[in-house]
């Protein structure tokens, strides 16, 4: 039995996530990762310019390492 297109689209469907994992806690200070997003300089720079893979990569990155760090 095969799977249906359909069922194998929604697999590959990303997560929905917020346009951008920004938390408005910009602080690269001490190194190159952001303390509220975790993205390092490069990632924030070239964000816009990133297709959907490569921010799904970052956004897996993040969430695994306990970021974004929001105020709660």
């Amino acid at each position: 039995m095969s799977a249906r297109p359909e069922d194998t689209a929604a697999a590959a469907k990303p997560p929905d996530r917020p346009d951008t994992p920004c938390v408005a806690v910009c602080s690269t200070t001490f190194d190159e990762v952001c303390r509220g997003c975790g993205r390092t300089v490069a990632e924030v720079a070239h964000w816009v310019s990133m297709d959907a893979a490569q921010k799904e990569i970052v956004w897996q990155r993040i969430l695994a390492q306990g970021y974004p760090r929001r105020n709660t």
